[in-house]
């Protein structure tokens, strides 16, 4: 079967123009609207210099078959989530490459209710479609494309999932990135106590400070820089579509995604009673440790998107949370954001009156880790195989990759969907040094 480069797991993503282009967009407009049957399309877009192009031919796609298109203009992916089920749209699509470099780009899609569409749930056939020039004949009559600014329908609805008099009046660091978090910073600022110190706030397609990914340890400096000038109660940045957001301590330390999964599923679990909690398998025993002594029940799920959303519908789970700081909500139509952990943040803050690096403390000694180490290599899946017949005599999983637990360190290996790498994750119980060894002795068998 024919494929096309820029259709991945999740989502189309690619160079611009040599793998997305307008004429591609156009082409997936018309498919997703005759795949799904759609009256009506929500699309969003981040602040990438080729996004406006994109959205024109996608919207031209859409209204050629048929259907109504609600322009968001630019926005973050999670307001796309939220417009999808708010303005009873059929579907929804975002055109962004999140923390990729400028000159990829890509479309994110979803259905009705914001259920998410990857691969294995319609662009399979979105992409046969358009390989096989069966995109219908246009309609007799196109849709329209209607602008439509839902940010203050989109900030009231943040409002209700945290209890507003709660939060103290806090300094607080909020790196944007240049990406599209700005905007919506700017809209819920009148209604928390908060002073926000304001880093790389406005929206720039020339992304003059570096694209917004705060995983890479280069891009951290500022936000570290602007805690330690401002002494700041502590730093949050965002990724370029804001679907994602770091935390940073009092002290500028970077706090691992990991921590911030436990600490989010205790602060769910005092007010979500005996729920389930969905986790990834990379990281896995401070999620357990804090969620079983919060009476929750903890749920595996391979890793991404598509995955965690299925299982969280499927076990009515309250919250979901990956290592790599993408965090679920089921009251937020089961999916990720990255302005309501920052609020849960600072109520958590605010009510357990201890600094964050006071909150994480315990749990980083409990079960210190490496955080995820990425090697690319010529043959990911045969070093794969060489790991498992070298740890065969530990506890097995293969959820998402390989994990191997024994009595005081595990480890997560995993190939990543679109470039060849391998992706490690160590840690253990409260041993900083095995941890640190056993990390050393996998890239040393990984990278040889």
């Amino acid at each position: 079967m024919s494929r096309l480069e820029s259709f991945k797991a999740y989502d189309i993503r690619g160079k611009v123009p040599g793998q997305l282009n307008e004429e591609l967009a156009y082409k997936t407009g018309r498919a997703y609207v005759r795949l799904l049957k759609c009256k009506s399309v929500v699309i969003g877009r981040d602040v990438r210099k080729s996004s406006p192009p994109l959205a024109k031919a996608l919207s031209e796609g859409i209204t050629d078959a048929g259907a109504d298109v609600y322009d968001l203009g630019l926005c973050g992916t999670e307001m796309v989530y939220f417009g999808t089920p708010h303005l009873d749209a059929d579907g929804g699509v975002m055109i962004t490459a999140s923390h990729n470099p400028p000159e990829y780009n890509g479309l994110k899609f979803v259905k009705k209710g914001s259920v998410p569409m990857g691969y294995s749930s319609g662009l399979n056939k979105v992409e046969q479609m358009i390989l096989q020039d069966d995109l219908g004949d246009k309609a007799s009559v196109k849709g329209k494309v209607i602008p439509v600014d839902i940010m203050k329908e989109f900030i009231t609805k943040l409002r209700t999932l945290y209890k507003q008099n709660s939060i103290k009046p806090l300094r607080v660091v909020v790196n944007a990135g240049n990406g599209c978090v700005g905007p919506a910073l700017d809209a819920l600022e009148p209604h928390l106590p908060i002073k926000m110190i304001k880093v790389f706030h406005e929206p720039d397609a020339d992304f003059p400070n570096g694209v917004p990914n705060p995983l890479l340890p280069e891009n951290r400096q500022p936000t570290i820089d602007a805690i330690k000038a401002n002494k700041a109660d502590l730093g949050v940045a965002w990724d370029g579509d804001y679907d994602r957001c770091f935390f940073f301590d009092e002290n500028g330390s970077f706090i691992e995604g990991y921590y911030i999964v436990g600490l989010l599923a205790k602060s769910i679990l005092r007010i979500a009673k005996g729920e389930n909690i969905v986790h990834d398998p990379r990281l896995t025993w401070n999620t357990l440790a804090e969620v079983g002594a919060a009476g929750g029940v903890a749920v595996q799920s391979q890793s991404g998107h598509a995955f965690i959303k299925e299982k969280m519908r499927e076990k009515n789970a309250v919250y979901g949370g990956e290592m790599s700081a993408h965090h679920y909500f089921r009251e937020n139509y089961y999916s990720d954001s990255g302005l309501i952990p920052f609020v849960l943040i600072l109520q958590l803050i605010s009510e357990e009156n201890k600094t964050l690096s006071q909150l994480v403390g315990q749990m980083i000694s409990n079960f210190p880790c490496s955080g995820e180490i990425n090697s690319t290599i010529a043959d990911p899946a045969g070093k794969l195989e060489e790991i498992k017949a070298k740890y065969h005599d530990g506890a097995v999983d293969y959820t998402d990759g390989v994990s191997v637990e024994y009595e005081n360190w595990r480890f997560n290996v995993r190939l990543s969907n679109t470039e060849p790498l391998i992706r490690l994750n160590v840690e253990s119980r409260g041993d900083q040094k095995l941890m640190e060894d056993k990390t050393v002795e996998l890239l040393d068998l990984i990278r040889k």
